[in-house]
């Protein structure tokens, strides 16, 4: 289905993938997404911007044919295959069709695509096309979320075509976002943006000064209410964390289980949003979607062979990978005979900037002395939120 972004020659001709549940092999979409390509027909020249995953090239080609198209150029806004992918039947069926894009994102289509040197044109910051009638200015925007990434924008629509920024995996028939995006979207940031937040603050204050009135990403639904999506992305990668404590633990015996638990009610008394993940169950996207607003974080883990359970290796792991703005964190469990669990998930957080709020591993199941302990780290971590003063203002 080819949809009209407005009734003036610029088309969105992507596609949407209903069925697909995991990206890049890694992370979980559970509703889907689509690949947003979008055509803009000049009086003189007409452009396609980006192309989709190359298990729908046909469907995008197909829409392509019932517009009549007759490509010109093609503007690359991000060298990831599943916006590159179709870029060699583009270029064998539009012959003359000419690449638009940054030199890093030229270097990365030549190894991906091994496209001659001589189908680029290679822009700079704040460079323009014209189409006729039709005004193409290009914005880079490095590390959103690769080095290469640009924008593209419509002058005279104030459309900005935004690549991976602003997106989110969600199959839709609808062409533009309503409210219900936000969760969607704050989890395509998480899993995806979230490392790259400041250099993202820098690239969102690069737009401030141009009107926009249609943000029209690589993934999911459109918006035309930019400033929904746009002052979420100014929260999101400010400094500001929330009254928020996760818990993402796995207990095998139910001695790590009694902790968190008793952590639970304890952290809830005092005034703190608390929310356990129990990884046997949660999935990795979930995990991502809480580190994005919480100031901390307490890691819960039974010993398995003198380390962590596997579980919590592969939490911690994403928590230093995403790099959230948490400002502390701590760590509980237990242990049966001995071993390193503590040792090996501090020397995995290596890219955290936190405080570490002493942490609580016991033997065996825990005892009163041991409940009294939880309750001097929920104390800990209570005063720590007054002193930013969120929980007098959540």
């Amino acid at each position: 289905m080819i949809n009209k972004i407005i009734e003036n020659d610029v088309y969105s001709v992507g596609v949407k993938d209903w069925d697909r549940r995991i990206f890049d092999e890694l992370i979980q979409i559970p509703d889907g997404t689509s690949y947003n390509s979008f055509l803009i027909k000049g009086n003189n020249k007409t452009a396609l911007i980006d192309t989709v995953d190359p298990i729908k090239a046909n469907e995008l080609l197909d829409n392509l044919k019932k517009l009549d198209a007759n490509i010109d150029y093609l503007v690359v806004n991000h060298a990831e295959q599943d916006h590159s992918g179709t870029i060699p039947k583009i270029l064998d069926i539009y012959k003359n069709a000419i690449i638009i894009t940054t030199s890093k994102c030229k270097d990365l289509l030549i190894e991906f695509h091994l496209i001659p040197d001589e189908k680029f044109k290679v822009i700079g910051d704040g460079e323009t096309l014209d189409l006729g009638g039709k005004t193409l200015e290009f914005i880079i925007t490095p590390w959103v979320h690769w080095p290469d990434t640009m924008v593209t924008y419509l002058q005279e629509e104030q459309i900005l075509f935004s690549c991976d920024f602003f997106g989110s995996h969600l199959a839709t028939s609808e062409l533009f976002a309503s409210e219900d995006i936000y969760k969607a979207a704050k989890r395509y940031y998480a899993e995806i943006m979230m490392p790259f937040r400041t250099i993202i603050r820098k690239n969102l204050d690069k737009l401030d000064n141009i009107k926009i009135q249609i943000i029209a990403p690589s993934h999911g639904p459109l918006y035309n209410n930019p400033e929904f999506i746009m002052d979420a992305y100014k929260d999101w990668t400010s400094e500001n964390t929330k009254n928020d404590v996760i818990i993402p633990y796995t207990s095998m015996h139910g001695s790590t289980q009694r902790m968190v638990d008793y952590l639970v009610d304890a952290l809830i008394g005092r005034g703190i949003k608390v929310k356990p993940l129990n990884l046997t169950y949660t999935d990795m996207g979930e995990v991502a979607l809480d580190l994005v607003d919480a100031t901390t974080m307490v890691i819960a883990s039974p010993t398995v062979l003198t380390g962590p359970h596997p579980n919590v290796v592969h939490a911690t792991y994403l928590a230093n990978a995403l790099r959230p703005k948490l400002k502390f964190v701590s760590v509980m469990g237990s242990y049966g005979w001995g071993g390193r669990m503590l040792d090996q998930i501090i020397g995995m957080i290596g890219n955290l900037r936190v405080e570490m709020i002493t942490p609580l591993i016991i033997k065996g199941f825990p005892k009163d002395e041991d409940y009294k302990k939880i309750d001097l780290m929920a104390d800990d971590i209570a005063e720590k939120h007054e002193k930013l003063g969120i929980i007098k203002n959540n």
